[in-house]
């Protein structure tokens, strides 16, 4: 274990930050979560305004953290959770585009693998694969947490972007590599994952549509989103080994 406080996170104690750790990109959605979810909740990180607490839901420690947008921010933080705070699993619950018409906004996707033209993998631990997968497992557990809760939840692979705004918004990612939505994050998040022996897995909700142009507010992005995060607090209560 590596010493602590990393660089960008403060907390000086791995006790403080529970072995499961939701990470959406919006830190201010994690600060709804912790508002309006948990309770009991202390905050362990505000480096950055990166806000990262944890807290008890139905009685369970879990915590949540703000990732940033893109492959580099969440890199840095999932990879200083897995390796210097002994965090055993990280849940990514995001937003995403959608690519082909089955998945319509506000649907809850569950992320099975995770493609991109990122070199992330490939320099930071020699993986040379474009595709990687979220953990079975975990996976596994959302699935029956989701159809517990009555919580329609559609599997799919993602494309990792390295870029937001482009002149060929699917790149080829859809028809070359059967991607059916697009976000920022989880490709890295499991690269870490795999490199480090951890779990990890990413929920979405498709937030708009490149085939109907439908779109959702930044408000709606940060507290709207709800469903995805009922699923992932559930992870609470189970027993993941």
């Amino acid at each position: 274990m590596s010493k602590i406080p990393t660089p960008h996170i403060q907390c000086d104690d791995i006790n403080k930050i529970a072995k499961v750790v939701l990470m959406p990109g919006d830190p201010l959605r994690a600060k709804f979560i912790a508002d309006n979810f948990l309770t009991d909740v202390i905050t362990f990180n505000t480096t950055r305004g990166m806000y990262g607490f944890t807290g008890k839901y139905k009685g369970r420690y879990i915590s949540v953290m703000g990732s940033g947008m893109g492959q580099p921010s969440i890199g840095i933080y999932s990879y200083e959770l897995f390796n210097f705070y002994d965090v055993d699993t990280i849940v990514r619950i995001g937003s995403a585009g959608a690519y082909v018409s089955r998945l319509n906004v506000y649907d809850t996707v569950l992320v099975t693998k995770a493609y991109s033209e990122s070199n992330f993998a490939k320099v930071a631990y020699g993986m040379r694969g474009k595709t990687l997968s979220s953990n079975k497992s975990l996976n596994t557990k959302l699935s029956k947490i989701a159809a517990k809760l009555d919580i329609p939840l559609k599997e799919a692979v993602c494309h990792s972007s390295d870029v937001f705004y482009s002149s060929n918004p699917t790149n080829d990612a859809r028809d070359k590599h059967g991607c059916e939505c697009v976000e920022m994050e989880s490709f890295a998040l499991f690269a870490n994952a795999k490199a480090a022996g951890k779990k990890a897995s990413c929920l979405l909700t498709i937030s708009d549509s490149f085939v109907t142009h439908e779109v959702t507010t930044a408000e709606e992005r940060q507290i709207s989103f709800t469903n995805m995060m009922k699923i992932a607090l559930e992870l609470a209560t189970t027993k993941l080994r």
